[in-house]
């Protein structure tokens, strides 16, 4: 690779990783986040959204971010994995002389939850390991369900498809949908009807549908 080639790759990663860094501020691993929240965070008096999709295109294609009609969400732990490289890079800067409060906040946060208490760097497929089995994502799914419902005031009534995107790649699709109907069976969760808040075909798409119940797109914790 040649000097200018060298130089653009750089200038595109240092973009992605700001990019996927103010995704993540805006709870991006957690939730959709609106595009127009996102793309305030991103554009500059030099440049505009358009200069960006290119990068958007990129990360979509590295499994780093999904997109829809609405918004971004950032994948886990594909989107995480690129962050935290990006972060690490020695080439990794940001332009100009003043750096707005949001990425120096952002920073802060990265580094105490993902470095720890001792700061030490702790690798990102160590905080997101796989699941391996049932009982063990029960108690994922569990901790997941009590932090939504605690955090986003949810009347615990937690969305499926939040506690499937806070999960993320940790556990197969099919395994997720699995092991949560056997909670259900348990009578750990009971799974309701109705359609999520906007009805959007994403969200539905990572609720669950059975041939006997139908779509379900709702959690309710039936032991404490």
């Amino acid at each position: 690779m040649n000097t200018v080639s060298k130089k653009l790759q750089n200038m595109t990663n240092q973009a992605q990783t700001r990019l996927l860094l103010a995704l993540w501020e805006l709870g991006g691993a957690k939730q959709e986040v609106n595009k127009g929240k996102l793309h305030d965070r991103i554009k500059s008096k030099d440049k505009k959204i358009a200069d960006f999709k290119d990068i958007f295109d990129e990360l979509e294609e590295k499994g780093a971010i999904a997109i829809s009609k609405k918004g971004y969400t950032l994948a886990s732990p594909e989107g995480l994995e690129v962050l935290s490289e990006g972060l690490k890079s020695a080439d990794f800067k940001f332009e100009g002389t003043i750096v707005g409060t949001w990425a120096a906040n952002a920073l802060v946060r990265w580094i105490g939850e993902m470095d720890g208490a001792s700061g030490a760097n702790v690798p990102v497929d160590r905080v997101k390991s796989e699941i391996k089995s049932y009982d063990e994502f029960q108690k994922v799914t569990l901790s997941v369900y009590d932090k939504l419902n605690r955090d986003y005031n949810l009347n615990d009534l937690v969305p499926i498809y939040r506690i499937r995107r806070e999960i993320g790649d940790r556990v197969s699709r099919f395994e997720f949908s699995d092991w949560l109907l056997e909670m259900q069976a348990n009578d750990i969760l009971q799974l309701q009807g109705n359609s999520v808040e906007d009805s959007a075909p994403d969200k539905i798409e990572d609720s669950i549908t059975t041939e006997l119940d139908g779509l379900r797109c709702f959690a309710k914790r039936l032991k404490f």
